[in-house]
């Protein structure tokens, strides 16, 4: 693909963004000022209004960009734990039998629970403090992590493997220099997934106890009947979460470069 018509699909998929943005607040606008629908929500200005005085402001004891700091710091640090935990146990399990054996059938069962119906035995184990958001948010980040390094380690070409193995290559070297390098591509399909599994969970345990980040926004809003301030805090949320998203494909995008030679 020639660099000038990766830049003309680059423009053409700006302009689109900015269309379907525009066309969304317009038309929330306008639901707001001609339907019913302004006696339940406010309007988009207002809100965007909000949301500006709220990051030179203070909502609460913080701003909103403090708020949003807090939450992606939680997010980082289970995020990281987890798919560590996630990445090795998925590679173990996706070429060793007897990893598989052991850990494969714990894996399934825990998988299917979504994190927040940990939140009770998280609270009982942790009590309300950091520590059960991070654990929620490791649980998050670990089973999508876990699932994709399992499958990336499983769909290496095992004429490969066995070339290898004719040359003399050891089962370590194997996986070192064959398996993981293979694997990398599922790992970051895994991790992008991951990512935004991790920021929902952290907004719902800051909803359910916590003094501070964009959860908290919303539960206060709602305590206080603000609906600016509650969908001031989805705003963010979604910002926030497109942010993350972006930086994960731009990861991707570098660490996966030589995957992509035929694009």
């Amino acid at each position: 693909m020639t660099n000038g018509k990766k830049l003309s699909e680059k423009s053409i998929g700006a302009v689109c963004a900015v269309v379907s943005i525009g066309a969304f607040i317009i038309l929330w606008y306008w639901g707001t000022q001609a339907t019913q629908l302004g006696l339940l929500i406010p309007g988009p200005f207002d809100v965007l209004k909000a949301v500006g005085t709220g990051i030179v402001g203070k909502v609460g004891r913080h701003s909103i960009l403090a708020h949003a700091g807090y939450s992606l710091l939680r997010v980082m640090i289970g995020f990281i734990i987890g798919s560590l935990v996630g990445v090795v146990l998925g590679l173990l399990m996706g070429w060793y039998r007897i990893a598989e054996a052991i850990f494969n059938p714990l894996f399934r069962i825990i998988r299917p629970i979504p994190p927040i119906a940990w939140i009770p035995i998280s609270i009982i184990w942790f009590g309300l403090g950091e520590d059960a958001k991070i654990f929620l948010i490791f649980l998050a980040s670990f089973s999508n992590t876990t699932l994709n390094s399992m499958a990336g380690a499983r769909s290496v070409d095992p004429e490969i493997v066995n070339a290898a193995r004719m040359l003399g290559a050891s089962e370590r070297k194997i996986f070192t220099t064959i398996v993981l390098p293979a694997s990398v591509p599922n790992i970051f399909a895994g991790l992008q997934v991951a990512i935004s599994s991790s920021w929902a969970t952290v907004l719902a345990a800051e909803m359910v106890r916590s003094s501070e980040g964009l959860g908290w926004m919303i539960v206060a809003g709602m305590n206080n009947n603000d609906m600016i301030q509650i969908l001031s805090g989805i705003v963010m949320i979604g910002v926030v979460g497109y942010i993350l998203a972006i930086i994960m494909r731009r990861a991707e995008d570098v660490l996966c470069r030589w995957n992509k030679s035929g694009k």
